[in-house]
């Protein structure tokens, strides 16, 4: 499959209604079959994370997104890549270019982790992102390191740069607008019932 296509969807097939689930954290659905009414709108889930990050993990997140925001890159969480590794964060800078980020809660949690370097053919900087406690020289010299807790974050060590080549920088850039837009699709829908009359359109 082409990089610049999503690989999200996967359709099972059972008697109930069609389970159609989209392969990102924060993300998935569920759509009637043909027998539902026209009127009647898909049953969408709430788009809250199917597996909640640990509470420190979480609190790691949200410093590195925040301190990201900061220096103009907006990220998201939970990204599949090309090669159907997860990425923690992937944000983009005003630039075009492309971050990274995995998170670290814990030594034991780093060192179960060794497919951190597949993620570097996606992006042009890859860092780790840890608490304040954690042991800092175990990051490896060829990531940057960041240190965050629930409100902020720090660049302790800038990540060396790579740049991506051209088509995969439009392709994983690509994968990104497409995530993010349908996140906001859903969001958008979340709560929504037939008779809910009272529902206006935010497009004037």
């Amino acid at each position: 499959m082409d990089e610049g296509c999503l690989d999200f969807f996967s359709v099972r097939s059972s008697p109930a209604p069609a389970l159609i689930c989209l392969d990102v954290q924060g993300l998935s659905g569920l759509i009637r079959g043909p027998e539902h009414k026209r009127n009647e709108p898909p049953a969408m889930i709430n788009p809250a994370p199917i597996d909640p990050l640990p509470r420190r993990s979480a609190e790691i997140c949200r410093g590195t997104l925040r301190l990201m925001s900061q220096l103009g890159y907006y990220g998201l969480t939970e990204m599949t890549l090309a090669n159907h590794r997860r990425a923690d964060i992937a944000a983009i800078g005003p630039g075009g270019d492309i971050w990274i980020i995995e998170i670290k809660s814990s030594i034991q949690d780093f060192r179960s982790d060794t497919k951190w370097r597949e993620y570097m053919d996606f992006c042009d900087r890859l860092s780790f992102a840890v608490g304040d406690d954690f042991p800092q020289e175990l990051i490896p010299p060829d990531a940057g390191l960041i240190v965050a807790d629930a409100f902020y974050g720090a660049i302790i060590r800038e990540a060396p740069e790579t740049r991506l080549a051209p088509a995969r920088r439009k392709a994983v850039t690509l994968r990104f607008a497409r995530l993010g837009a349908a996140r906001l699709t859903v969001a958008a829908d979340a709560g929504w019932t037939p008779g809910d009359d009272g529902l206006t359109s935010p497009i004037k």
